[in-house]
């Protein structure tokens, strides 16, 4: 999975949990559930990301039973109607790889397979793509007093031993992004750094995912933006700012717009290029 053309993929968020930040239970039930991923399908997703449990600050780790009982039948549903690319979004290595079992094809692990001593291996043996993200701590506490004295430096080159860590237990390289984990343990002025060196993270020579949508950077730098629903704009000045810097894959809640706007920035960006090579060309432009 790569760049759709000349943008990113869109991922789908499908939180089907009672407590999600965005759009806490309202997805929790499997007719929902079911029902939100056909609108995100007709929408024009690349691939979908299935959650059951909440990583949003200050939330609590919920049992694997429970999360596997949330997420599976989910996973068994989507693909009775479609063939949509399936991620699995879980912090649990068992969990993993049930849902890969049941059909996912991805595992985005926010906690950079550092949760459990089974990740690496568990990642490994999958053979699946993994998103390895970056977050400093753990759900719970992560935005208590995030600190850093170099935000890009530090996130980057974790990421880039976490990366060469999942090589090592024998990730194959291919299968690896990266996602520099926008709100996870990090203040507003760490996650405009990271936004603007996104670029950088390319370099590593891995995909990049970015997750921007309805984030409380959003709220950071509009106050008015209290209720996630209200961050639309600001999730798509993000999400196409990260397009421009290179992002491979962009995780959102709302896909019918970002769809829309990722292929109107697609098009802008053509007649640009056209207009260049007919101004080289002697052209009035």
């Amino acid at each position: 999975m790569r760049r759709n053309g000349d943008r990113p993929l869109v991922m789908g968020v499908l939180n089907v949990t009672p407590d999600s930040f965005s759009d806490g239970g309202r997805f929790a039930v499997l007719d929902a559930a079911l029902a939100q991923a056909r609108r995100m399908i007709d929408a024009g997703a690349d691939l979908i990301d299935i959650g059951g449990e909440s990583t949003r600050p200050g939330a609590t780790p919920v049992e694997e039973d429970v999360e596997l009982e949330r997420v599976l039948p989910v996973i068994a549903a989507i693909r009775q109607i479609g063939d949509i690319p399936l991620s699995i979004d879980t912090l649990k290595p068992a969990v993993a790889r049930a849902a890969v079992r049941a059909g996912a094809a991805m595992w985005n692990d926010v906690s950079g397979l550092t949760a459990s001593p089974d990740s690496l291996p568990t990642a490994a043996a999958l053979g699946c793509p993994v998103v390895v993200m970056h977050m400093k701590g753990r759900p719970a506490t992560m935005q208590d007093d995030p600190r850093y004295d170099d935000p890009v430096r530090e996130v980057f080159s974790d990421l880039e031993a976490r990366a060469n860590a999942a090589i090592a237990a024998g990730v194959a390289p291919d299968k690896i992004w990266l996602d520099p984990g926008i709100g996870f343990g990090k203040r507003l002025e760490h996650n405009l750094a990271l936004m603007a060196a996104l670029d950088r993270l390319k370099v590593l020579g891995f995909p990049v995912l970015l997750g921007v949508s309805r984030k409380r950077t959003v709220m950071a730098i509009d106050p008015t933006a209290v209720d996630p629903r209200d961050r639309l704009g600001g999730s798509l000045a993000m999400a196409l700012f990260g397009a421009a810097k290179g992002v491979d894959a962009i995780r959102v809640h709302d896909v019918r717009e970002t769809v829309q706007a990722l292929k109107v920035w697609a098009a802008l960006g053509e007649a640009a290029k056209t207009a260049e090579v007919r101004a080289s060309q002697g052209y009035e432009v």
